[in-house]
């Protein structure tokens, strides 16, 4: 499912109380949900660790030990599961937002006009699984948007930010077409 939010739809409350009254939203996306792969792995192998050794070998005060750090580690991706959901980065016709954070909510932003450049990368798993990461530059000054990890669809949101830093090479598409159209002529 491409990034891009018809017309008319509301961005998540969470979202819609950071925009100003004459922005319209483009596209808002959740982190991908790679990123609680590392919880949910340890999770998992620390149940299948205390089921184990309680099944097994240990019993008794430390069977109950084993099990309350296996809560911890359960509680652990709730809690990533918790920040996952309330976490977007939001592309506007004006800027770009990241907001993050459950209980202490910290929302980063760039204005559109301030960047300078823009890639993305991906890695092997990124790859495999669908993910990336945005690095955005401004002139010369420490910003509070610079890595955006976990990125979903990082071709499409790519290609709609650069859509809209630099609008007239989409204009310019057209006449590479009638300049391809007239080279292949062979005159």
């Amino acid at each position: 499912m491409p990034p891009s939010t018809p017309t008319g739809t509301r961005a998540p409350v969470a979202i819609n109380k950071y925009l100003l009254p004459r922005e319209v939203q483009v596209a808002t996306v959740r982190q991908h949900p790679a990123v609680l792969i590392p919880s949910s792995a340890q999770a998992l192998i620390g149940l299948l660790v205390a089921g184990l050794l309680t099944a097994t070998v240990v019993t008794g005060t430390f069977a109950i030990v084993i099990w309350v750090l296996w809560g911890v580690l359960l509680l652990r991706l709730v809690w990533k599961v918790c920040n996952w959901l309330v976490d977007y980065f939001v592309v506007t016709t004006e800027r770009l937002l990241l907001t993050t954070g459950f209980l202490t909510r910290r929302v980063a932003m760039m204005p559109l006009t301030k960047v300078t450049d823009m890639s993305f990368k991906r890695t092997f798993p990124g790859r495999l699984l669908g993910y990336g990461e945005f690095i955005v530059e401004s002139a010369g000054q420490d910003q509070a948007l610079r890595n955006v990890p976990f990125i979903p669809y990082p071709e499409q949101l790519y290609l709609l930010v650069c859509g809209m830093l630099f609008p007239s090479s989409a204009d310019d598409s057209d006449d590479e077409e009638s300049r391809q159209d007239f080279s292949d002529d062979g005159t």
